[in-house]
């Protein structure tokens, strides 16, 4: 959890510099502006991101209650901005010779690296940040696996009908991997990444052709 900011005096609205009125997208987009690789929108205060954007302390309370819920606004935008973009991803390889695996990790890679940041706040919150924070991310990961799950069974069957064991078990293996790769990619070298995604190609067609085998052939008990 953030630290609680001092109180606020009248003095910070006068500011001649600082804009009348912000937005909660302008909030946000200046806490992304100040996280990292190596700096997690928990550390944050207050007064920094009220900096950031060009508004006085008190000016902040007009979109969010306190820092905890600019976060938990902040993680929520991630999910849904990665959602969006690897879901893009999938339907480009599903129309195209491109294996949908490959392209999938390559976009979640390109998103690592990416300037505006976001998927460094699902995986800074999720292992740094408060017990909110990983509950919120846990929550993005959930809608990551629902999505994923649907797109499995979809592939699979469009694959001569085949069909996978346990396809919300396999989706949840698969999400958890690729983030558990991620935030540990974000800690190396951008040179790192083309051994890492072609690991991680890997060890998702692992998962997923374990899943079709199982399938097929119940385990032994």
């Amino acid at each position: 959890m953030t630290s609680p900011d001092l109180p606020l005096s009248a003095a910070d609205d006068a500011h001649p510099a600082r804009k009348a009125s912000i937005s909660r997208d302008d909030l946000l987009a200046a806490a992304l502006a100040l996280i990292g690789p190596h700096r997690s929108v928990s550390t944050l205060s207050l007064r920094e991101v009220a900096r950031e954007a060009g508004i006085a302390p008190n000016s902040f309370y007009r979109q969010f209650r306190d820092m905890d819920e600019l976060t938990v606004a902040l993680i929520d935008l991630a999910g849904r901005s990665l959602r969006t973009i690897i879901g893009e991803a999938r339907q480009r390889a599903a129309s195209s010779e491109r294996s949908v695996i490959r392209l999938s990790v390559e976009t979640f890679f390109e998103q690592l690296r990416a300037d505006h940041k976001l998927l460094h706040v699902l995986l800074r919150e999720g292992s740094a940040g408060s017990d909110a924070f990983k509950q919120a991310v846990d929550r993005e990961l959930g809608y990551f696996e629902d999505e994923l799950r649907v797109d499995l069974i979809r592939l699979a069957a469009a694959d001569g009908g085949a069909v996978l064991h346990e396809p919300a078990l396999a989706s949840k293996a698969i999400t958890r991997l690729v983030f558990a790769m991620g935030a540990t990619a974000v800690d190396q070298p951008q040179e790192k990444d083309a051994e890492l995604i072609e690991q991680l190609s890997q060890m998702l067609r692992m998962i997923i052709t374990g899943a079709r085998t199982i399938a097929g052939n119940p385990p032994t008990r």
